[in-house]
């Protein structure tokens, strides 16, 4: 049981809290409703992603048995066979298309259609999408605007260009943070951890995360100060967020390159306090501004 779990890895549905944005944003958390739609949608889309991880593990044993850390995978260490994995995929995605069709009436096909194309999209991604430089990140940046866009569409919530541009960008900011990491094993140890590794080198990374991490800093100091931004949350302290978003941003930057522990962006937002209380303190000063 512990490795099925491991195999699904719950740890990762994390990411998904990004399904709440537009609910967050458009002022209607106290929405009972609205919330069990979200709520919904978020196990919905955490199934779906269970069972990529499933197939990505199928797909890449044999590389994952030569990384020093992807070796310990379930089915890289032959704890769980590939029949097994394969038979776990299928159920999570049956489970997350039947959640969806059952539970989230006139909404269901369109929550149905953004999870298939997340998925055909992640499985073109692992089998050949992931091999290709540049390609590779901005997958993984759709794919959290995937999960804004559901949040909007579980809804009906109209989604502001604001909330998508930042997501994209955030999204490919870790992505390559991300990759940067892989950059490092492979200069130390010789080891590809994926095919395209040889492709980046510590300068391409060092100047793709300064130049987007800048731009997503820019991008949500014109946010905070757009009329509309401020006319729809009756505020013109917005601005003052930036504080926490700057304060994140650059922590992140020093856990990538100073530690060089931006591996996987879970794991930072799971321990690293600094972090957490940058999170926190952006959502509580939001939660002020748009709801008291």
């Amino acid at each position: 049981m512990k490795n099925l779990i491991l195999l699904l890895r719950p740890q990762q549905w994390v990411k998904n809290t990004f399904i709440f944005l537009p609910l967050f944003f458009h002022g209607d958390l106290a929405n009972v409703q609205m919330l069990l739609n979200a709520v919904i949608a978020f196990f919905c889309y955490s199934f779906a992603a269970s069972s990529i991880y499933c197939f990505n593990d199928i797909y890449d044993v044999a590389a994952d048995r030569k990384h020093p850390e992807k070796c310990k995978r379930p089915i890289a260490s032959g704890a769980i066979s590939i029949p097994q994995a394969y038979g776990l995929m299928a159920l999570m995605l049956f489970l997350s298309l039947n959640l969806a069709f059952w539970t989230l009436g006139n909404s269901s096909m369109q929550v149905i259609g953004v999870i298939c194309f997340y998925y055909l999209m992640n499985i073109a991604y692992c089998v050949k999408l992931k091999q290709i430089a540049l390609v590779d990140v901005f997958i993984i940046a759709i794919g959290f605007v995937l999960r804004v866009i559901l949040g909007g569409v579980v809804n009906d919530i109209i989604l502001s260009h604001w909330i998508v541009l930042m997501t994209f960008l955030l999204a490919l900011f870790l992505a390559f943070a991300k990759r940067r990491d892989d950059v490092v094993l492979y200069q130390e140890t010789g080891v590809l951890p994926r095919k395209n590794v040889n492709r980046y080198n510590l300068d391409f990374m060092n100047q793709a995360l300064t130049i987007v991490s800048a731009v997503t800093l820019v991008a949500y100091v014109m946010y905070t100060v757009s009329d509309d931004v401020m006319k729809q949350f009756n505020s013109h302290y917005i601005y003052l967020t930036t504080v926490f978003v700057l304060a994140g941003i650059l922590r992140y930057l020093q856990i990538t390159i100073v530690d060089v522990k931006s591996g996987s962006p879970t794991k930072v937002l799971m321990k690293d306090r600094f972090v957490q209380l940058c999170i926190v303190g952006w959502v509580i000063s939001f939660l002020i501004l748009i709801y008291l």
